[in-house]
């Protein structure tokens, strides 16, 4: 069991080490879009299905409560949560179209989405990310390896490295984290609304 756990811990370090050697840099320009978006009051809305559901709600529940600093509630829409709206249009239109949906409705210019996708390919996310870039919003996507779809849909793509899709989801609550930070610290020393 011991070695069980030392492997999976070293897997989980090496993925870690991998992005800061090879990827801080779209990591530091995805933040200077963020900060963008929190600076400018528009919003950042968030979409993943499974774990990566699980991500956009804490990513949201960072901008919109706090995440290490005081500072002004950031604008911040998890897409993954309105159990009334998923529902029906996963009944209505089909579940390919859940996000796609929320996006017509809720995204204006200037917004920012980001889309979460460990394989890269969810149909659901692809088409959110086709419906925010028609109106005009920036769009972020966090994928695995090889990217996918999201990698040539996306203005921005950090494709985590490693396998399996546990380690990718680590890496990409590490880099929502470090996104937080980012952003935190560039709004912590503004005014209060």
């Amino acid at each position: 069991m011991k070695e069980i756990i030392a492997e999976q811990l070293q897997a989980a370090a090496a993925v870690k080490r991998d992005l800061a050697e090879h990827h801080a840099d779209t990591i530091a320009r995805m933040a200077e879009v963020l900060i963008e978006t929190a600076r400018s009051g528009h919003c950042l809305f968030i979409c993943g299905n499974g774990g990566s559901a699980a991500d956009a709600q804490h990513m949201a529940g960072e901008f919109v409560g706090r995440f290490l600093r005081e500072r002004r509630a950031l604008s911040a829409v998890a897409l993954t949560t309105d159990t009334s709206v998923l529902t029906a249009v996963a009944n209505d239109y089909g579940y390919d179209r859940a996000f796609e949906r929320q996006v017509e409705a809720l995204v204006k210019p200037g917004d920012c989405l980001l889309a979460i996708s460990t394989s890269g390919n969810s149909p659901n996310v692809v088409k959110a990310v086709e419906a925010a870039k028609e109106r005009g919003a920036a769009v972020l996507a966090l994928t695995g390896p090889d990217g996918g779809t999201l990698a040539a849909a996306a203005d921005l793509c950090l494709a985590v490295p490693g396998m399996p899709t546990p380690r990718v989801q680590e890496g990409h609550l590490t880099v929502i984290h470090i996104l937080c930070d980012l952003v935190e610290a560039a709004v912590a020393g503004e005014a209060h609304d």
